[in-house]
Order: structure tokens, then sequence, then C-alpha cells
């Protein structure tokens, strides 16, 4: 049976949206002109009030129930209260709309025997009216209830507004959607669309420097003294200070990333650690983080006194302060930074910390969120498969969510959002998600929402003020391999506000802060401090109402992709080997020439070859000519689709079950043993080729340093007789030219002057001693 091939590339699209110009500005703004036009029936249901009374006590519970077709809505209910005021927004798909007539029924909830509707009120669709943005929202008026027969209750109105409108409307992102008819309650909020903003993220820097008159616990042992700071969950530790005294030195720097508003305090403790591994505490100081200096040049820090303290307290009162010395630290929030909470390669945003070194916006980044298609199910409802989809996109501190398109393998969304932007080598990220909190508390499976794929774009591959319409595959690596989720519809658009900040920051200004370059942190402190930063806005935008997931936000920032992976080293090493494709496509062109393959050629070379030797001052002008032709001929092959994911360069398409099984396997690995031991082998075959390469590569460096250090006498002494007589040929009978063409000749020579024998250098230069006789 054959496999079916699935269709992995990028396909130009062409929706149907607006082509209206932004209008111009210090910030552009866009009106919803990326995303097809919806049109929705928005009904809002302010009050009621003097409703009649049919329960016995007097009390009622109303509710409203809207009813089109076989849509059916109810608002909240109330209870035992006076005052009946549900202010709720109810939004229908007109394109789903199959009635004529719209039924707004008042109901109670409590009224148990005969019928318990209050009244109604009875709309044709006909006659709502249209209200368009930028226009004021529709005025709420009030509407006198009806009985079930239609005539006119006595008593009993109810206040509320209905109209004809876009997604642009001002109501849409907080109404209750026919689309999500099956969701009610708690689990209804999941389902809207809403912005989060990260909060702002510091690296706090403590400076150990030293103590004075701590007091050891024995006078009988040298103390082994280190400092613990801790800030929240993390826990950070020095060395044990070599000064097995009461005053001991560390000069150690340990790295925090907190966030604002600052409600945890920096905890630091200075302890001795005892013989049988147990510790002691020689003190404490508790510094709140709001009362830190701020540094925001690359100057050092003032470095201050704090009083080491022990408080005894007893039922809860403070008993005794005992003093343990004092401890000189410096500690500051740096604000020079730029505190990555994504790799350093895919980040959305480089500007550091504090807004007071931040550059000049220079344009607007914006995407429309059209729809997806061919989704695959991701859970069971009721016996069936089904999916509920909704889209999350990350570029710099803004996130955005989509509503969740409930129960659709091919959900229409519609939604456009914008970006302020200040740097073009940032990347725009996109994910979809099935949401599986809508039923309240009983989440489905795993309680975690799974992904159907995500979408990179990086915002200099894009042209400016350009609409790119496409749909991108939405690819997932999972244990069976690449798999495609389906396909998602962007629109996007990158429009420059200020063309001379733009080239400034392409010239002048660094990707990173200067305090990046200044007193740069190591790949090992980026890689501890990023798992910081990325647990902190987990734990933040979960506290969001709706949250954002905590898988949600580690996906979206690649929380998990500093593990080892077989696959990603094959394709990272093919990187390797095509950006040394045209120095290899070189070394073959000038082979053919050699051989004289192509006599034509090889002459029109050689003529050249004495050009430039006889003429060098043609050089760069001649180099700079080729580089401008070929720039122009490769203008009609430029890329002109943005970047996306490739399955062939990822080799996603040709990895094998156990790769994949190693790349999924969690850390520390939870495989069997015989599994690890197999893996180990291999990697220890791969680490064996790579080491015989690396090893290659230092014998040829090494053999440069042989001609100078006289491990060989015989092969130095040669050289320097070489050399010798050479200075003394190029100086008073050869002329540099007279030697640099004879030399290209001799390289060139046809065939069938021996060619193919060894020259005497290459002889030499293979006899040259390496530091390979000196390993083990």
């Amino acid at each position: 049976m054959a496999v079916e091939k699935v269709d992995f590339s990028l396909k130009e699209t062409s929706p149907n949206i607006g082509s209206d110009r932004v209008s111009g500005g210090e910030k552009l703004t866009s009106s919803f002109d990326l995303v097809e036009k919806m049109e929705f029936l928005f009904v809002r249901i302010v009050r009621a009030r003097e409703l009649p009374l049919k329960a016995v006590n007097g009390i009622i519970d109303p509710y409203v129930e809207i009813k089109i077709g076989n849509y059916n809505a109810t608002t909240k209910y109330f209870e035992k209260k006076p005052d009946f005021e549900w202010n709720q927004v109810f939004a229908f798909g007109q394109d789903r709309l199959q009635a004529t007539t719209m039924e707004i029924t008042v109901r109670d909830k409590e009224l148990i025997i005969g019928d318990n509707m209050i009244g109604k009120i009875t709309v044709a669709l006909h006659e709502v009216p249209l209200c368009l943005p930028p226009d004021s929202p529709l005025a709420s008026q009030w509407y006198k209830l009806e009985d079930k027969n239609g005539f006119t209750l006595r008593k009993g109105e109810l206040m509320l507004a209905m109209w004809y409108s876009t997604q642009a409307d001002r109501v849409f992102t907080d109404a209750w959607h026919s689309d999500s008819a099956i969701v009610s309650g708690e689990s209804l909020l999941n389902t809207r669309s809403k912005a989060y903003l990260s909060p702002r993220l510091w690296y706090l820097r403590v400076n150990v420097i030293q103590a004075q008159d701590l007091v050891p616990g024995s006078k009988d042992r040298n103390p082994q003294v280190y400092v613990k700071a801790v800030v929240g969950d993390v826990i950070l530790r020095t060395r044990v200070s070599p000064d097995k005294n009461v005053n001991p030195q560390w000069n150690e720097d340990l790295m925090f990333v907190v966030a604002e508003p600052f409600f945890d305090s920096l905890i630091v403790t200075v302890e001795d650690r005892l013989e049988n591994n147990t510790v002691r505490c020689l003190g404490k100081c508790v510094i709140r983080l709001s009362n830190v200096e701020r540094r925001l040049l690359p100057l050092p820090a003032d470095p201050l006194w704090y009083t080491l303290e022990d408080i005894v307290f007893e039922d809860g009162m403070e008993k005794e302060v005992n003093f343990f010395g004092k401890l000189n630290m410096c500690v500051n929030l740096d604000g020079g930074y730029h505190v990555f909470d994504e790799s350093v390669h895919n980040g959305s945003d480089y500007r550091p910390t504090a807004k007071m070194l931040w550059t000049a916006m220079i344009g607007v980044l914006e995407l429309g969120i059209i729809n997806a298609s061919s989704l695959q199910p991701m859970k069971l409802r009721d016996g069936r498969e089904t999916t509920d989809a909704y889209c999350v996109a990350k570029y710099g501190p803004k996130w955005v969510k989509t509503r969740t398109v409930v129960d659709s393998f091919d959900p229409i969304w519609n939604e456009q959002y914008s970006w302020d932007v200040y740097d073009p080598y940032t990347m725009l990220t996109i994910g979809v998600f099935d949401d599986c909190h809508l039923h309240g508390r009983d989440a489905v499976g795993d309680g975690k929402d799974p992904s159907l794929g995500k979408v990179r774009i990086r915002l200099s591959t894009l042209a400016t003020n350009k609409i790119y319409t496409y749909s991108y595959p939405l690819l997932v690596l999972q244990p069976s391999g690449a798999k495609k989720m389906g396909e998602l519809q962007l629109a996007i658009r990158f429009t420059c506000s200020s063309y001379l900040s733009l080239f400034l920051v392409y010239t002048m200004n660094p990707l990173l802060p200067q305090m990046h370059h200044i007193y740069p942190l190591s790949i090992y402190q980026l890689d501890i401090l990023r798992k910081q930063a990325v647990r902190i806005l987990c734990s933040s935008l979960s506290r969001n109402e709706p949250p954002l997931r905590q898988e949600v936000v580690e996906h979206m920032l690649d929380g998990g992709s500093q593990m080892w992976s077989l696959r990603k080293a094959k394709a990272n090493f093919q990187r390797v080997l095509a950006t040394f494709k045209c120095f290899s496509n070189a070394r073959q062109w000038f082979d053919e020439i050699r051989k004289w393959n192509n006599s034509a050629a090889t002459v029109l070379v050689m003529a050249i070859y004495c050009i430039i030797v006889f003429k060098p001052d043609l050089i760069l002008p001649t180099v700079t000519l080729y580089s401008i032709q070929v720039m122009i001929l490769q203008w009609r092959k430029r890329p002109r689709r943005p970047t996306h994911i490739d399955v062939n360069l990822s080799v996603a398409g040709f990895v094998t079950a156990d790769e994949l099984d190693e790349e999924f396997d969690t850390f520390p690995s939870s495989r069997q043993f015989d599994v690890l031991r197999m893996r180990y082998d291999r990697l220890r075959s791969i680490a064996g080729r790579v080491v015989t390469v690396i090893s290659d590569i230092a014998t040829q460096v090494e053999r440069f340093h042989s001609l100078l250090n006289w491990r060989d006498p015989r092969i130095t002494m040669m050289f320097l007789v070489c050399c010798l007589v050479g200075s003394f040929m190029l100086y008073y009978l050869i002329s540099l030219k007279v030697f640099l063409i004879f030399g290209g000749f001799y390289v060139m020579r046809p065939p069938f002057l021996g060619k193919d024998v060894l020259n005497a250098p290459q002889n030499f230069f293979s006899r040259l001693p390496t530091k390979a006789d000196y390993m083990l």
C-alpha cells in the first residue's frame, strides 16, 4: 500500500482582506485590514426592573434566555438579589443564523411548578440596526415584556441593545460567542481572546566580597564558610572561602532574575560547613529588593556593609536579636542588560531592562490570524473526536491569545494584532493549541493544552509595507516522527515609520545592550538565568484571568531546547557543511582549471592572474564589481516568502525511532539500562569520529608551528636556509611579480608536465612533527 506523501511546503493564499493603507504618523494603526470581515449580531442584556412576581415567597431568581433558530444562550443567574443587572454581551455569527426572528425570554430559575417564563420579547432580525466601528456603541433601551400569547405585561421591563457589527467592535473580545455554545459557567472565560504583558525582568547581581568578625560555633576548628543567597525559590551558593578564619573573603557574583513588582526579598545567609556534613548558620540578613540600587550604566556599584543577625522568636514575638558580624556586598539591579527569556537566536526583543536606554521605535508589526484548516483531532468528547483550537502569538513582552473555536477542525478567527518594533532582527512566534479546560475543573487528559504546531517568522526577511498572506504548515515532532497537524493562514505586514531609525539600527546600534559587551555573561550563566526567567514568566502569566498556562509559555519560549538531541546535532552538522560548500565548490573549480578540462577557461584565468599580479590596485575594485554583478543576477532568484520551519533542514523526516525516543526521554533518563548502554555506545562512536576530525585539524595547525620551534632540527634548518636564500633572491635577483607569475604558472601548468606528482613543499610539510606524539 502506497504511503501518502505529506506536503510540508509554504503556500501562498489570497484571502478576502482589505487593502487600505495604514494611516501615517509616529505610531501607525490599522483598521482590521489584514483579516476577513466577519459579521455578528450582538445582543447586550443590561438589566431588568419591576418584574412580576410568580414565586410564593415573593423572591425570584431570574435569568435571560436568547433563542435564534438552533442557538440558545442564557445569562448568569441571580440568587435572592433585589437588583437584576447582568450586563452581558452575546455574539451570533450572521453566516449561521437560520431564523428571521429572535426571542428573548426572562425566566425564573427557582420556579418548579408550571411555566417558569416571566416574560419575553420578540424581535425581527431585519429590524436590527447596523453599527460599525468607529461609531460609538449603540445605546441600550427599555423594552416591555410580553406574555406567551404576545400581550404586553402591565409590569416588567428589560434593558437591552441589539446591533450588527464586525469583529472590530470593542465588545467582541468579551462577548459570549455562538461557536462556544457548549461552554458555560467558569470555563466561558477561557474561550475569550486576551492580550498579556510579561512582567519587566531584571538581573539581580549579588557580589559577595568578604565578611568580618564572624562568631563560629567552635574555636577548636577552622571554619569552612560560604554564603547562601535566596530569592523566591532560587538558591545560590558561593564556594567555601579559602580563608579558614573568621574574616573570610570570596569576591564572587551570584546572579538572579527578578520581576517587577518586587515582592520577594533577598535573604543572605553565612553558613559554616561542619565535619559531619551538617551546616551551622553564622548569621543572616534580609534585603528588600525595592530598596536595592538600580544600575543603568556600566559603572561599578558601591559596596556596603550589612549586619549579620539572628532573630529569635518566641510565641510569635521577637525575643532576642543576636549579632554575628558583618558582610560586605555589592547588591544592585542591573538594568543595562537584556534579560533573555527566549534563545539568543530566536529572540523577539533585545532591549535593555531600563526604559531610559531604549532606542527609538522603527515601525509596527501587524498580524492577522485568519483561520486554520485540516486540524488533527486531539481528544474525545461524547464518543467522537474533536479539537478546540486557539492561537497564541508572542513578540517582545506582549502576548496575545485568540478566542477558542470549539469543536472545529477548520476554525476561523479573523483577529488582528499589532506590536511596536525596535529591531528588525527579531522573531515573531505563533503557536496553535488545543484547549482542554472547557469544562471547569474537569480537564481532559493530563490537564495540559497540547500543541498543534508553531510558526516562526523573522522580521528582517519581510519587505516593508508589504502584506504577506501565506498558509503555514503546522508541524509537531512526536515519538513517531514529524507530523503535520494542519495549516495556519496568516497575514503579516511590517510597516516602517522611520527609515532613518531603521538605518541607524542596522549600522550604529549593537544588537545587544552595551552591558553585554562591557561585562559579558558566560554561556553557562545565560542558560541558568534564562531558565529562571522562563519559570518566572510561567508563574506570572498563569495568574492572569484567563490564565496563559505553563505548558503554553514553555512551548512558545522553547523551554526544553537545551536538551541533547542527535537529530539536532545532525542538522547543525549539515548546516556547517553547507556553509563550507562555497569553499569546496571553489576548490573543485580550481582543480578543473589546473587539469585544463577547459583550455580556454584556464588561459583566461591565467591572463586574469597576470593582470592581478602586475596591477594589484585593481583587486578590490574587481571584487566589488563582481559582487555587484552577483547581487544583480541573484535579484530574480531572491527569496520572496517569509521564513518557516523546514522539515528536511531539521532532519525530522529521516530520523530513526530510537533517536526520537532519546530526544523525548526525560532528564534524568527513565529508560532501561540496556537502552542507555546502547545509546551511550552510539554517542561514543559519534564522539570518536568528531575527536578524530578535531585531531586532524590540530595536527595541520601544529605543523606550521613546527617550522620554527626546532622540534625537528633538520626541517627547521632546511626552512631557515630556504628563507635565507629566498630573501636574497627576492631582493636582488627576482622581483615579487616575477616570482608570483612563475609560481602561479607552475601551479596551473598543463597535465603533461607531471602535475599529479606531489611537489617538494607538500612532501616537506607532510613530515613536520606535531604534538600528537605526546598524546597518551
